[in-house]
């Protein structure tokens, strides 16, 4: 029984891992994004009361990610275990998770934290190219295109998003890092932290994801 919190900055490779781990366990990724929009979408009491912060520009409050990411953890498919990416962020958050849990009889098996240097994120954020016309992603260091500028899929062209460039990127990892640090040094106070070096390539990391996870 697998359940797990992925923690890393942007760009570190949590979307991919992820990926990889639901593929191997075969336990959902739940990501509070997607609950957030699927509740917006489904127009459920919690999504309505999500989407009035969300058109105001504000932040959703504490008490209400709460609620929707632990609505989302008692649906069938997380019976077996789960992978929470995004939530919790907060010690708060944290707390009543595992109030959560230890009221359904269960708990954390490791937190999973993905590390990767301010540098190597850099050149991953930055490096980032996305298709104008059909959204294919491409890196120009990792994954580039075969002809440069150009998408390989579809011929259009290829753009740099406003939020992988240099100052947004440098801001999203100096906000992670403000945030999530009181979280890393919680769970590693609870004894159930695995941090992982996320430099070594994709399967290296896998490995080393797969052996805190079996252990």
């Amino acid at each position: 029984m697998i359940r797990t919190i992925l923690l890393g900055p942007p760009g570190a490779g949590k979307g991919t891992q992820a990926a990889k781990m639901v593929e191997q366990y075969h336990i959902p990724h739940i990501s509070t994004g997607d609950i957030f929009r699927e509740n917006i979408k489904n127009g459920t009491e919690l999504g309505k009361r999500a989407k009035e912060y969300m058109d105001r520009g504000e932040l959703v409050p504490d008490d209400l990610v709460i609620e929707i990411a632990t609505d989302r953890l008692t649906k069938d498919d997380c019976k077996d275990g789960f992978i929470l990416d995004g939530f919790p962020r907060t010690v708060h958050q944290a707390e009543e998770l595992d109030k959560f849990l230890a009221g359904r009889g269960e708990k954390l098996s490791v937190v999973i934290n993905l590390e990767v240097g301010d540098e190597e994120l850099m050149k991953r954020l930055t490096g980032r190219r996305v298709c104008k016309k059909c959204g294919a992603s491409y890196h120009i260091v990792n994954m580039p295109p075969k002809k440069e500028g150009i998408c390989d899929v579809c011929g259009g062209e290829l753009i740099q998003r406003a939020d992988d460039n240099e100052e947004t990127a440098r801001n999203r990892i100096r906000v992670y890092d403000e945030q999530t640090k009181p979280l890393i040094d919680y769970y590693e106070k609870a004894g159930i932290i695995a941090n992982i070096n996320g430099e070594k390539g994709l399967e290296n990391t896998f490995s080393e994801i797969r052996k805190a996870l079996e252990a």
